[in-house]
């Protein structure tokens, strides 16, 4: 699978958050997340593990009870079932992977997701 960020969909999931799901194999999924200043994401867990890196922008990210500063450059793996949340005071770029692959953040038209399939061509 091969897919310019330009071609995937981008989706607002929270005010100021949006995602873009730019691919996906069978066990891991790629995400970009665009977030305007002041953006929270707010305490949440998930069954995935969930791999990061901080391309542009700056805030804190809390995994468990630990806070993290971040920072262009900063990343970071928060395993699966463990509480999270993130606050944003400049504009941001992320990339996250995560394992397995979030049905949630599938393009409607890459489902349902099998193991295995491959995406249609756009076009």
């Amino acid at each position: 699978m091969f897919r310019s960020s330009r071609e995937a969909k981008p989706v607002e999931m929270l005010a100021g958050i949006t995602r873009r799901t730019l691919t996906y194999g069978d066990r891991t999924l790629l995400v970009e997340f665009t977030i305007l200043a002041g953006s929270v994401f707010p305490e949440h867990q998930h069954p995935y593990e969930q791999i990061g890196y901080l391309c542009t922008g700056k805030g804190r990210l809390w995994i468990g009870k630990e806070v993290h500063g971040l920072v262009p450059g900063a990343s970071w793996c928060i395993p699966a079932g463990v509480p999270h949340r993130a606050e944003f005071s400049e504009n941001t770029v992320a990339i996250d992977i995560f394992s397995p692959v979030r049905e949630d953040y599938l393009d409607p038209e890459d489902r349902p997701w099998k193991p295995g399939a491959q995406r249609k061509p756009p076009g």
